[in-house]
């Protein structure tokens, strides 16, 4: 049954992916076509949590240029539920976005619940002398303690939100993720603390490999979604090269329509363990290295091989009054700016930068007003939607290098 499922699936690939131009090395600028429209990659993924991204309008975030939008699966199995998404016909069509969707598998969150919890580990971060330090990609609101048990077969976890026990398995996250109904989904996989030992990372990564055959099994089981769903691999492996490319060569000889590079990293290694994987991983699929979104982790993710990034940093480091600019970074609740009335980023083609200045959005801020949110979260993430648009864009006019050290320079060496 499962063979026969395999040969019609193969006939009839949801997702495809072509390569337009390859740097030297791993790099590449591409195209992934998807049910609902083609990604120019490399390309900046826009977090819409709970089927939305906070403070903005799906049409605000067309305007800002993103591409696809990417929900979670935990949090909307949790609230309003999988079948309640399923039947508004899926998590794009219920919150108004017509353009591409992603879903994660809801592994990160057994993460953040269970190692991570109370330990301010994200996807990246720094250890330390055996201490963690740095990382804020766990979700708002996934504070309720270590909540998250894990077995061989699976995940039992309570509820953030009223304490109720849940269990997830490879199977349960294949069902919730086909309601769901994005075009391209993951895996479930365990993601683990960089901290871990080498022992436990092995255990976690086998574990993540026999879940991975478990998932790409049920996804394929049910023929209806995996006609219109793709489904991604996740590797893991942790900091360990031995373990990652193991794990690359174990899920890249699986049947996957792409690849999701998972794990929380030692911040001073994500590139080189990314180009471990990657030059394993078949060519001619995607691959999305999942929670990155600052700016000299994109160029390295992108020269190490990535085609998608994802992370919520924009949004909520937004909402909390800091903003990108080509200069770096700034905090809008500096009193400098109280009489600035300048734009954010005089180079930005943002709606924001082009109709407010520093001094409008630092009085929104310490005046608490909801518009401050969103005003700065269309400036964040068109900042970085455009430079991972800028970076595809010099990738095929071979002025890659040249864009990277212009870049980096002014926004680090201020």
């Amino acid at each position: 049954m499962i063979l026969s499922n395999v040969l019609n699936y193969t006939a009839m690939k949801p997702i495809s992916f072509k390569i337009e131009k390859k740097m030297n090395g791993l790099g590449r600028a591409g195209a992934l076509t998807t049910p609902h429209g083609v990604i120019n990659t490399p390309a900046f993924v826009t977090v819409g949590t709970k089927a939305t991204v906070k403070a903005l309008t799906p049409e605000q975030i067309t305007d800002l240029g993103a591409q696809v939008v990417l929900a979670n699966t935990y949090h909307l199995y949790l609230e309003p539920g999988d079948e309640i998404v399923r039947d508004a016909g899926g998590f794009g069509k219920f919150m108004n976005w017509n353009g591409p969707t992603m879903t994660d598998s809801g592994g990160f969150q057994v993460f953040s619940l269970g190692a991570a919890f109370g330990s301010k580990v994200g996807k990246l971060s720094k250890v330390t002398q055996g201490e963690i330090v740095g990382g804020d990609e766990i979700e708002e609101g996934d504070v309720a303690g270590r909540l998250a048990k894990i077995d061989e077969d699976g995940v039992t976890f309570k509820s953030y939100k009223d304490g109720s026990e849940h269990r997830f398995t490879p199977e349960r996250s294949m069902e919730i993720q086909h309601n769901l109904g994005a075009d391209m989904i993951f895996a479930f996989d365990e993601c683990t603390s960089p901290a871990a030992s080498y022992i436990y990372q092995k255990e976690a990564m086998e574990r993540t490999h026999r879940w991975a055959k478990r998932s790409l099994e049920a996804h394929l089981a049910n023929k209806e979604a995996a006609m219109k769903q793709g489904l991604l691999g996740v590797v893991q492996g942790g900091r360990h090269q031995d373990l990652r490319e193991e794990s690359a060569r174990v899920l890249g000889a699986m049947d996957f329509d792409g690849y999701g590079i998972g794990g929380s990293f030692d911040k001073d290694d994500m590139g080189t363990a990314v180009g471990w994987v990657n030059a394993i991983l078949p060519e001619d699929k995607p691959r999305h290295l999942l929670g990155i979104g600052e700016p000299i982790d994109l160029f390295g993710a992108v020269e190490n091989g990535c085609d998608l990034f994802d992370c919520v940093a924009p949004t909520r480091t937004g909402r909390n009054g800091t903003l990108h600019t080509r200069d770096g970074k700034i905090n809008m609740r500096n009193a400098k700016f109280v009489r600035d009335f300048t734009p954010i980023d005089g180079e930005c083609d943002c709606y924001t930068c082009k109709n407010y200045t520093r001094a409008y959005i630092a009085h929104l801020f310490r005046s608490d007003e909801m518009l401050a949110g969103t005003l700065a979260s269309i400036h964040n993430l068109r900042f970085l939607v455009s430079l991972v648009d800028r970076i595809r864009k010099s990738i095929i006019d071979d002025t890659y290098e040249a864009l990277k050290i212009s870049f980096l320079n002014q926004y680090y060496n201020k």
